[in-house]
C-alpha cells in the first residue's frame, strides 16, 4: 500500500508539468546496431540519446537521423552508403510518428497496396492511426521456428503468437504492451540450464509439461510522461533493462526475467541522470502454484559526453535485504547515498560501476565497464574471496577493411569469484532464480568476437563466437567455492587461494553461431542459421555432448533470441 502510494504521488506530480513523452525502441531492434553504427561515423556522440543506457528513446533515436541526413552533417560528411541511407529511411518509417514530414503527415511509409483498404496502409504497421491528438499503432507479434539438434530425436521449436500495441495520447503519454503466448521445446543445453537454475531463461512465470514443452506468457509494457520541454521522463512498467555498450553487461543485463519499474531520466547539458526502481523475486525453489516473495532494488546511473568523443558513466545498485518491504528511503534519487548507507551498517547490499565509451577515425569505437562489490586494494593479487569485481573491455570497427556495412565487435568479460553474491538469501545480485547482469554468474573469463555484415539492403548476415572459462560450483556439502551466485558467500571453506575461476573444477567452453535473416516487409523476417556448443573439463574432456544444432523460420516484430549461454 505504501509503495504504490509514492509511485502514485511521483506520477501524479509529473502529469501535471507533463508536455511530451516517447516511447523506446525494443531492446535488440536493428536500429540499434544503426544507431551505433552512425554515431561513430560521424565522429561526434551525440546528445539526442545515450546508448550506455537502454532502451533508447525513439524519439532520440529520430531526433538524431534526421540530423544526419541534412547536407551539412549528413550523407556527404559521412560517406554513407546506399544501404546506410535505406536504414535510415527504414528506422525512421518504423518510429514514424516522431519524423513528421513537409506535409504534415508522420514518417511512416505508406504502402502501394494496403490490405483491404484498412490493414498495412503504412509498411511497418498492420494498424496505423495518428490524428495529432491520438497515435495508435498495432502489430502482430510471431516467431514461428524449428530447430534440428544433432544426435537428438525429434524436432525442437519456438511457438511465440500476440501482439504489440504503441502510442501517445495528447502527447502527454506515451504507452507500449507486449502480449504473446508461448510453447517451447528447447535444445538440450537449455534444458540443462533450466534444471540447474529452476527458471527459463529470460521469462518468469513458465509451467514444464511432460512432453517436455515450455510454456509461458510474454508479457511486457509500460506507461511515460515527459515534462520540462523533454529534460524529464517518468516511466512505470514491467520491462527488461540494459546497461552498457557491449554484447554483455556486467551491470544490468536483459538476460533474465522482466521486473516491475519505476525510472526517472533526467537529461541537462550533454548528462543523462537515470533511476531505476524495481520489484524483484529473490531465490525460490518451484513447486506447486503460490505467491513468490518480493524484494526490491535501486540502481542510479550517470552518463555524460565529458567530450565529442568520449563518454564517461557512473553506477551504483543496491538490493536491500529486507523481502516484502519497501521503505520511503528506498526512493532517494541521489547516486552514492546508498554507498554511504552501507557503510553506515545498513543491512543491504550496494555496489558501484564505472564505465566509457570512446570514438576515434570514424570507424572505431572502445567501451568497457567495471562493476566492484567488495574491494580491498591490499589483498590484490592473493586470490582474497573479498575482491568481488568484474571488468570488460570492447571494441567496435564499422566498415572493417574498407568494406561498407561489414562491422566487426571484441569483447572481454572477466568476473572474479563471489561477485554478486551475498551472506544472505535476499541481496543476491538475481531475479526470479536468474542473475541480474551476466548470465554466467562469477568466477569466468570470456572472449566474444562478432561479425555483422549487410551486403544488400534486405540481408543481415552475422557469425559469433564465443570461448570461455570458468568455474564449476556443484554446491557439493554446501560449500561456496565462489561461482554460484545464488550461494551465500558466508560458506566458503577459506579466505584465499580464489583464482578467477574460483576454488572449483573448471570448464571450458566455445560456442560457435551463424545466422542469415532476410527482411520481406519492415520487421518481418526470414531467417536461418546453425550453432555449435562444446564443453570440456581441466583435462579435455567433454563434460557434455557436444551440441549442434540447425534453424530456421519467421519472425515478426520480435528480436531474435540469442542461445548463446550455458
Amino acid at each position: 500500500m505504501k509503495k504504490s502510494l509514492l509511485f502514485s504521488l511521483v506520477w501524479v506530480s509529473v502529469s501535471f508539468a507533463a508536455t511530451a513523452q516517447t516511447t523506446y525502441l525494443p531492446l535488440h531492434a536493428e536500429e540499434y546496431n544503426l544507431l551505433d553504427r552512425l554515431e561513430t561515423k560521424g565522429g561526434m556522440l551525440t546528445d539526442h540519446f545515450y546508448s550506455t543506457l537502454k532502451p533508447i528513446p525513439r524519439m532520440g533515436a529520430v531526433d538524431f537521423l534526421k540530423e544526419i541526413r541534412k547536407p551539412a552533417h549528413g550523407t556527404q560528411g559521412l560517406n554513407l552508403s546506399d544501404i546506410d541511407y535505406y536504414n535510415v529511411q527504414r528506422a525512421l518509417s518504423i518510429s514514424g510518428e516522431w519524423s513528421e514530414t513537409a506535409d504534415g503527415d508522420d514518417g511512416a511509409l505508406p504502402s502501394v497496396r494496403p490490405i483491404l483498404k484498412y490493414f498495412y496502409q503504412k509498411q511497418p504497421d498492420l494498424v496505423h492511426v495518428n490524428t495529432g491528438d491520438f497515435f495508435l499503432v498495432v502489430n502482430p507479434v510471431l516467431y514461428l521456428q524449428a530447430m534440428k539438434e544433432r544426435n537428438v530425436d525429434g524436432i525442437k521449436y519456438i511457438n511465440t503468437r500476440g501482439a504489440e500495441i504503441r502510442g501517445r495520447i495528447f502527447n502527454r503519454i506515451g504507452f507500449y504492451t507486449l502480449l504473446a503466448d508461448n510453447q517451447e521445446k528447447a535444445l538440450s543445453y537449455i534444458e540443462q540450464w533450466e534444471a540447474r537454475h529452476q527458471a527459463f531463461p529470460g521469462v518468469d512465470y513458465y509451467s514444464h509439461k511432460s512432453s517436455g514443452v515450455y510454456d509461458y506468457l510474454l508479457a511486457r509494457g509500460y506507461v511515460d510522461v515527459g515534462a520540462f520541454n523533454d529534460h524529464f521522463n517518468v516511466t512505470f512498467g514491467y520491462d527488461k533493462q540494459f546497461t552498457g555498450d557491449g554484447i554483455r553487461s556486467l551491470q544490468l543485463s536483459d538476460f533474465g526475467a522482466p521486473a516491475t519499474f519505476l525510472r526517472l531520466r533526467t537529461k541537462i547539458w550533454r548528462l543523462q541522470y537515470e533511476n531505476l526502481f524495481l520489484e524483484l523475486t529473490p531465490a525460490y525453489t518451484r513447486g506447486p502454484d503460490q505467491r513468490l516473495p518480493r524484494k526490491y532494488a535501486s540502481i542510479h546511473q550517470v552518463s555524460m559526453n565529458v567530450t565529442p568523443w568520449l563518454n564517461l558513466g557512473l553506477f551504483e545498485s543496491t538490493i536491500y535485504a529486507k523481502p516484502e518491504r519497501f521503505g520511503a528511503e528506498y526512493l532517494i534519487p541521489v547516486i552514492f547515498y546508498n554507498s554511504l548507507a552501507r557503510s553506515l551498517g545498513a543491512d543491504q547490499k550496494t555496489s558501484i560501476g564505472i564505465s566509457f565509451k570512446a570514438i576515434a577515425l570514424n570507424h572505431l569505437q572502445f567501451y568497457g565497464q567495471g562493476y566492484f562489490d567488495q574491494l580491498q586494494m591490499g589483498k590484490l593479487g592473493n586470490g582474497s574471496w573479498t575482491n568481488q569485481f568484474g571488468v570488460q573491455l570492447g571494441g567496435k570497427y564499422f566498415d572493417a577493411f574498407t568494406l561498407a556495412n561489414l562491422d566487426l565487435q571484441g569483447e572481454v568479460n572477466l568476473v572474479r569469484p563471489f561477485t554478486y553474491a551475498s551472506n544472505d538469501s535476499i541481496s543476491g545480485y538475481t531475479h526470479y532464480n536468474q542473475p541480474l547482469a551476466h548470465p554466467y554468474g562469477a568466477g569466468f573469463a570470456e572472449f566474444i568476437g562478432t561479425i555483422r555484415y549487410q551486403p544488400i539492403v534486405n540481408l543481415y548476415l552475422s557469425a559469433k563466437g564465443i570461448y570461455t572459462m570458468k568455474g564449476i560450483d556443484n554446491g557439493a556439502g554446501g560449500i561456496n567455492t565462489g561461482n554460484d551466485i545464488f550461494a551465500r558467500y558466508d560458506t566458503r571453506i577459506q579466505d584465499e587461494g580464489y583464482g578467477l575461476m574460483g576454488n572449483s573444477q573448471q570448464m571450458k567452453g566455445i560456442y560457435l553461431n551463424f545466422n542469415a535473416a532476410y527482411e520481406i516487409r519492415p520487421n518481418i523476417f526470414l531467417e536461418a542459421g546453425a550453432a555449435y556448443l562444446r564443453r570440456n573439463g581441466d583435462d579435455g574432456q567433454a563434460l557434455y555432448p557436444s551440441a549442434t544444432s540447425f534453424y530456421g523460420g519467421l519472425r515478426w516484430n520480435i528480436a531474435r533470441r540469442e542461445q548463446d549461454f550455458y
